[in-house]
């Protein structure tokens, strides 16, 4: 070997040694760096023409394992998921509390029912039903604050997604530019190890936010899909757009993401095809979880002032109100009333004689006055509210306007109070007379309760021509299948609208099926093959007749209509202001009793011990949120809710431990391949500075034999 091409083969083992030392004094650096992988110096033996010519460096390689990385994105990912709900969720049920928590909703309602209980005890001392009522009111201002923290969350939610989603338009911009630069570093032989690091960092934090597939491409480019193929990053970045609704209104309707190519063409929808990160968990809270959260609050609340209402209209106060004044029911004076059964209107004076006695017979469409002969009446809400009004003609009075019913004793010394006949109670969609217009509601709200109006299908709608509702069907994971509008049409029938409803062309018949039940509550259930379908409300401009009900609040259609219940509910003012109001008695009226007689006295407890039992007296609730349509007490049903609050959040903390577990070990395998050992980089430094001080022996021995041979010549 010629004396150059000893220099050359040192030369080269110098350079070589100098690499790996570098790389490895850049590993020992950055031992604690996140998302580093130690790299090596990749060299391979130079052969020239046959002739070994010593060693040459290709460049710096990061040691990674693409399936190791491609594994530990999806658990980042699954980790992501189900942390961001376990959060959520245990903050929700940290607000609702226990059935023990003194101050949760659950003990409020408890507490309520057992000041009732001592208000009737002895109902005259006015002390306890100030306090029964102020226990009431409670819970239903609970129940208010917890309806308010959900909206909170959601828009809590709503407004994260955003933010989510301008961090991950940032992170693929930066991704494309280091795409570019990796390229042009790795076609020139330079070392990219640095930028690919960065890229491997923005990847980790990009699955956080949401399942990502990634493929890396042979000149060191990443290309980036979601895991069902939408194209994020390529030959460019995707824009990531989402419209923030600033609100978490049960009615609002929240927008989609979308990907958008900087090329032009169709935005791609996104939510249906993000299926892990935190994004999947804050768009399934906030259209999902907590709105069922909030339809099962209101269930319970709307059950609790329902339960008790029946029980208050059904009692009377002594001494009885001089005017009853009902709720807007959303009906037309021209509406037929529709009830059933039998009932009785009296008037007593303050000290509880019975001044008039009006019964009210509907199967037979007649009244009596004082046990008089019967008298006919015709059949719509309006002829009801003139009879009673002819039938109270010199000591009351009765009207019907807007939707409400009223009725009055014309001396202030003289009040009215309804007892339900005990035999044929009346009826109209499971409420008596006085419940069902809420003329003697200890709980009140100004929008409906409950939904089963008692109407037909046969009977007017009553909304004009030039409003409508609207309608969006999602697919299972989120997709729009679907939006469509119905128009209302002055003169129609409520039959109409449901005909036009389960239209499957311009309706929403092809994926369910409305139906109106005895009860006149307005349902729809899912038609086969589309049962994970879910149909929102959108829209709703309809006002009927001079009630100014929307539909949508008449029948229960939507999530505002059925969730928000749960913030109108309060104890009646006038009781709050007034407890000798609080309906603690009950008429003592029978067959025989006549004008004169004793109907109503100030020890009688009748009253508040049907108030104590609207606790444990079963009662039909309505499917809300994840709970089905159920008949069980009060008591029952307040335990379930909070079983499910906590079962939610229990199974949550439990799937964020399993999935952080994953995780960790995910991160462990992928660390054993691309962490740095300080072990094996000191002893990687040691074999480099051997190399290096052989080559430089070698080059020192080539130096003296230069030496030599010039000293002979």
């Amino acid at each position: 070997m010629s004396l150059s091409g000893i220099l050359g083969n040192a030369l080269s083992g110098l350079q070589a040694s100098q690499a790996g030392l570098r790389a490895s004094s850049n590993n020992v650096a950055n031992v604690n760096t996140p998302g580093y992988a130690r790299t090596i110096a990749s060299v391979e033996a130079r052969n020239v023409g046959g002739v070994a010519m010593g060693v040459q460096v290709n460049g710096i390689v990061r040691i990674v394992d693409r399936h190791l990385q491609l594994t530990s994105l999806r658990s980042i990912s699954d980790a992501s998921v189900t942390q961001t709900n376990a959060t959520a969720l245990d903050r929700l049920q940290s607000q609702f509390g226990n059935l023990d928590d003194s101050g949760s909703i659950f003990a409020r309602l408890n507490a309520s029912f057992t000041g009732l209980s001592q208000a009737s005890v002895d109902p005259t001392l006015s002390v306890a039903r100030l306090s029964a009522a102020a226990d009431l009111d409670s819970f239903f201002t609970e129940a208010e604050r917890l309806s308010g923290e959900i909206r909170t969350q959601r828009q809590e939610a709503d407004s994260q997604i955003n933010a989510t989603l301008q961090r991950s338009n940032e992170i693929l911009r930066e991704l494309f530019d280091l795409n570019a630069s990796v390229q042009s570093v790795a076609s020139s032989g330079g070392d990219s190890s640095g930028a690919e690091n960065r890229v491997s960092e923005l990847l980790d934090e990009l699955s956080q936010h949401m399942d990502v597939r990634a493929d890396f491409q042979g000149n060191g480019r990443v290309v980036l899909r979601t895991t069902d193929g939408v194209l994020l990053l390529d030959n460019y970045p995707a824009n990531l757009t989402y419209k923030v609704s600033g609100s978490g209104s049960y009615g609002v309707e929240y927008g989609k993401i979308y990907a958008e190519s900087p090329n032009g063409g169709n935005p791609q929808e996104l939510d249906s095809h993000i299926t892990s990160g935190s994004l999947r968990a804050l768009i399934d809270l906030r259209d999902h979880t907590l709105p069922d959260v909030a339809e099962e609050l209101a269930e319970m609340t709307a059950g609790a002032a329902d339960a008790l209402n029946a029980a208050h209209n059904n009692s009377a106060a002594y001494p009885a109100p001089q005017t009853l004044t009902g709720r807007n029911t959303g009906l037309e004076s021209t509406d037929s009333h529709n009830f059933t059964g039998a009932t009785t209107l009296a008037v007593a004076d303050s000290t509880g004689q019975l001044v008039r006695r009006i019964d009210v017979d509907f199967d037979a469409a007649t009244y009596s006055v004082d046990g008089g002969a019967a008298v006919a009446f015709a059949g719509t809400v309006g002829d009801l509210a003139a009879a009673l009004n002819t039938a109270l003609a010199g000591v009351g009075s009765a009207s019907f306007a807007n939707g409400v019913l009223s009725v009055s004793a014309s001396s202030a010394n003289n009040g009215v109070a309804f007892l339900q006949d005990e035999v044929s109670p009346s009826d109209r969609g499971g409420r008596g007379l006085s419940h069902f217009f809420g003329l003697n509601d200890l709980v009140r709200s100004d929008k409906p309760g409950f939904f089963e109006i008692g109407m037909s299908a046969a009977e007017p709608h009553s909304f004009t021509t030039g409003t409508s509702l609207s309608f969006r069907v999602d697919t299972v994971n989120g997709k729009t299948a679907g939006s469509y509008t119905i128009p209302m049409v002055t003169g129609g029938s409520v039959g109409d609208i449901i005909t036009a409803l389960n239209d499957t062309t311009s309706g929403v018949g092809r994926y369910v099926t409305f139906a109106l039940d005895s009860d006149g509550q307005l349902d729809y259930t899912a038609n086969p093959g589309y049962e994970g379908f879910e149909l929102a409300l959108t829209g709703d401009d309809t006002s009927r007749g001079t009630s100014g009900v929307s539909f949508s609040d008449l029948f229960g259609i939507g999530l505002d209509a059925r969730a928000s219940r749960a913030e109108g509910f309060a104890v009646d003012t006038k009781i709050r202001a007034d407890s000798s109001r609080l309906a603690l008695g009950k008429l003592d009226i029978d067959a025989a009793t006549v004008v004169g007689d004793y109907v109503l006295s100030s020890g009688d407890n009748r009253g508040g011990s049907a108030l104590q039992a609207a606790l444990s007296t079963p009662r039909a609730f309505d499917a809300a949120g994840s709970l089905a349509t159920s008949t069980a007490s009060l008591g029952d049903y307040t335990a379930r809710i909070a079983g499910t609050i906590g079962s939610r959040a229990a199974r949550a903390e439990s799937e964020a431990a399993s999935a952080a577990t994953l995780q960790a070990t995910a991160a462990q395998k992928r660390a054993d391949v691309e962490g740095v050992s300080l072990d094996e980089e000191l002893a990687a430094m040691t074999l480099y500075q051997q190399s290096y001080n052989a080559a430089a022996r070698m080059l020192q021995a080539a130096k003296e034999m230069t030496d030599t041979l010039m000293g002979i010549v």
